[in-house]
């Protein structure tokens, strides 16, 4: 959804600077792992930059690669 602007479309790049779900999955694959995963990380580490309260840790349990309790 041009993710970093929420307008409910993922493949829509409205600026070039836009993130798609185009360019996480590049950046999952590239770091072998799924796009579920990728995306999973992404809202935690959005999460800590907008003053989450997670401490920098993955969300329940998850590590920051595989997306599954360590």
């Amino acid at each position: 959804m041009c993710l970093n602007c929420g307008c409910g479309e993922p493949e829509k790049r409205h600026q070039p600077t836009d993130i798609t779900q185009e360019d996480l999955q590049r950046a999952a694959d590239g770091s072998g792992m799924t796009l579920r995963q990728a995306a999973r990380n992404v809202s935690a580490s959005s999460n800590e930059l907008a003053g989450g309260t997670n401490g920098g840790q993955p969300p329940n349990g998850e590590t920051w690669t595989s997306g599954t309790a360590s």
